[in-house]
């Protein structure tokens, strides 16, 4: 892959506007999934033993080994999409609400990007912020040197140049991308990639991506830099916990208790500023106004086992937008919709409902289930769920409930005439039938084949808010640290939350199966004082961050890295 100046660096900040690049794709064309170019020095060359990738300990597959360009090679080589991503910092209007951020163009999610499976995806990332950034791929399996993750995978992307992204999609499903660059994810910088399938065996009449996330950026002067500043503070000897007996067991529903989204993944933000990216600093915000207080107190959720999350956000979004002026769906009544729904927030898990409806879940994470019926999901940071709706005649809201934060984000469903909901709304049905993870079945297609672990692996969940000392194992992240697996192993990894919050813990590159035939998932919710083992096949080599997606817990030290062995 190649690093490359971008026009900004060269003529200044007023190409980014007229350049401001968006997320332009491009029609599609044959080609393969070799190299795109000459290799520069901030990012890692296409192929085998290439030295321009980060270096680590000896004795395990390099992100660009030979082992990976193999893997790569097996997945084939499809159609190319070309698409153009260009962050910039920008404004954005939220409905009434204009706050000025990071985002890829001038939209909020970014623009959305599709492909289908067995297509090869060619990304150019420019970079046009003020500090460095990179492009993580969130749940696809993918060769190991695209996964975008810093001083581990991949040189950080220096402001005023660019990196290409190439690999082969294999998996449909719902997926979605973001920085693994300090707490950019919790800026505007995100939007979904869609994998279709090509032999899709659900019917439906339309589809709509519905996006949620939890906004702080912009508004009064904070900064998601400016909100771990403070959350780093700690709270002394005050405990932020729910009250809970955390004498461990093992969790139930499937659920991941860390809580706090995973924007933040380089090590090197722990340490200092580099030198070519001043605004890194957690210690303002790049505006050098810290804003209000952001520390949430008091939030309590049974669901997530106690503490509901650790941030004030002043707004909750549905596809970019606030509850006072809400994005409609439009339909006819009787047709069946497909609803991909994506937790983009930092911080927070919400639960969802569409207003009398029931919704019929047939895939999380990418993967399909065995259908089943409920009138709520709860969404973890990183989780995704797809649904089947019959809609109705009338109006009806969308609602996503902060879980425990009592404020809620929404959209409508239109399908005939009469007046809007309230804003502040609240559907009978958020009190219904709610499910969880681990109330699923994986589809008999996606099951993995019965059999034992070959390797366990225990990763217990330590820290607490009074000191804001999050880890893996008592360690904060370091690019360095590895745990060992083998190709073609069964791997078992058995979560152990010793913390009094809820982790939602992401394995990069993989998918897990839950307990007793579960779903197949990437990201999982892990409870407070609880434990949950999940198991996969280690069929992807190469060095994958695994870390809780609340992005203050992973900036704040809960990442580790898993390392195939050569």
């Amino acid at each position: 892959m190649r690093t490359t100046p971008t026009r900004r660096a060269i003529l200044g900040a007023g190409i980014a506007a007229a350049g401001s690049g968006l997320l332009a794709a491009c029609s599609n064309s044959a080609g393969s999934g070799g190299s795109s170019g000459s290799g520069g020095s901030n990012g890692p060359k296409n192929g085998a033993g290439r030295s321009d990738s980060p270096t680590g300990p000896e004795g395990y597959v390099s992100p660009d080994g030979a082992e990976v360009a193999a893997a790569e090679a097996a997945r084939g080589s499809g159609p190319v999409r070309k698409v153009k991503l260009t962050a910039v910092p920008t404004r954005l209007d939220l409905g009434g609400r204009t706050v000025a951020t990071w985002a890829y163009g001038d939209r909020l999610p970014g623009q959305e990007v599709r492909v289908t499976a067995g297509d090869t995806l060619a990304v150019t990332v420019a970079n046009h912020l003020p500090q460095s950034t990179s492009m993580h791929w969130h749940g696809l399996a993918l060769r190991n040197d695209m996964d975008g993750v810093p001083d581990l995978t991949q040189r950080p992307i220096r402001a005023g140049a660019a990196f290409d992204y190439r690999f082969a999609v294999e998996h449909p499903g719902t997926y979605w991308f973001h920085p693994h660059s300090g707490v950019q994810q919790d800026r505007g910088l995100y939007a979904p990639l869609i994998v279709e399938d090509p032999k899709e065996p659900l019917k439906y009449d339309k589809e709509w991506v519905v996006v949620l996330d939890d906004w702080v950026d912009g508004i009064d002067g904070s900064t998601p830099d400016a909100v771990l500043a403070e959350l780093r503070k700690g709270m002394g000897g005050m405990d932020h916990g729910g009250g809970m007996d955390h004498g461990g067991g093992h969790g139930s529903g499937g659920m991941d208790n860390s809580g706090h989204g995973m924007s933040g993944m380089s090590y090197r933000s722990y340490q200092k500023a580099p030198a070519d990216s001043p605004a890194d600093s957690p210690t303002a915000s790049p505006s050098g106004s810290p804003g209000p207080s952001r520390m949430m107190m008091g939030a309590t959720s049974p669901l997530l086992g106690g503490d509901a999350g650790d941030v004030a956000y002043p707004l909750h979004l549905v596809n970019g937008r606030t509850p006072g002026a809400p994005q409609t769906f439009r339909a006819a009544p009787g047709d069946r919709v497909r609803i991909r729904f994506i937790n983009a927030g930092g911080d927070t898990a919400y639960r969802v409902c569409l207003g009398g409806h029931r919704m019929t879940v047939t895939h999380t994470d990418g993967y399909p289930v065995e259908h089943a019926e409920t009138d709520a999901l709860l969404l973890g940071m990183g989780e995704r769920y797809d649904v089947l709706v019959t809609a109705g005649d009338g109006v009806f809201p969308l609602t996503a409930l902060a879980e425990g934060k009592k404020a809620s984000g929404l959209a409508l469903l239109r399908t005939g005439g009469g007046a809007a909901p309230e804003e502040s709304v609240r559907p009978k049905e958020l009190d219904g039938r709610l499910l969880t993870a681990g109330r699923l079945k994986a589809d008999a297609s996606v099951r993995l084949r019965p059999g034992a672990p070959d390797r366990t692996v225990t990763m217990r969940l330590t820290g607490s808010m009074a000191k804001y000392d999050w880890a893996v194992n008592g360690r904060r992240y370091d690019p360095d640290q590895r745990y060992p697996v083998r190709a073609g192993e069964r791997v078992r990894l058995s979560f152990v939350n010793a913390t009094t919050m809820w982790h939602p813990m992401h394995l990069h590159g993989h998918t897990f199966a839950l307990p007793g035939g579960g779903p197949r998932k990437d990201t999982a919710i892990v409870l407070p004082g609880k434990s949950l083992d999940v198991d996969f096949d280690a069929r992807n080599p190469g060095l994958w961050m695994l870390h809780c997606h609340n992005v203050y817990h992973a900036e704040s030290g809960m990442m580790t890295v898993l390392g195939y062995r050569k």
